[in-house]
């Protein structure tokens, strides 16, 4: 962990890609401690979202890829946990892509999108809108955790 935050900018972009992927890493510590050391916000979320949002797209892409052994070997889903986001996908479309950033949901989700070939840019915009206000209110939360102390 000390490694990304020792890289600045490219730490934070690489533990922000692998954090929205089927590696489970928390991007949102390295996010921290970047801002805590004085490092620029703008600059700090802007990296954070976009690495978090490529990453989630290459679970999208994943999924588009569409087939089932690639799926169950590395996000060790089953064809019927996909099959069930269908009714949510008809229902909600790439609006839930907005939710991508959640955990343990956030890449089922994503693969869904794809395997189902939902719009890939209506996907791109609200799935980086969410992991933006996702960062944005980690943000908050880090300053109003550092003023109590």
């Amino acid at each position: 962990m000390e490694a990304f935050v020792e890289w600045g900018y490219l730490g934070l972009f690489i533990a922000s890609f692998l954090g929205a992927t089927i590696i489970p890493f928390s991007s949102e510590l390295v996010f921290s401690l970047l801002i805590i050391k004085g490092y620029d916000f703008n600059l700090s979320l802007l990296v954070a979202t976009t690495g978090n949002w490529l990453g989630g797209l290459s679970s999208y892409f994943l999924g588009r890829l569409g087939k089932w052994s690639t799926l169950e070997k590395y996000f060790r889903l089953k064809k019927e946990k996909i099959v069930k986001f269908k009714t949510n996908i008809d229902k909600w479309g790439s609006l839930l892509a907005f939710f991508c950033w959640l955990p343990i949901v956030g890449d089922p989700i994503a693969v869904g999108l794809g395997f189902f070939r939902t719009n890939y840019i209506l996907v791109a915009i609200w799935m980086f809108i969410g992991k933006l206000i996702r960062y944005i209110v980690w943000a908050f939360i880090t300053y109003w955790g550092v003023s109590i102390f």
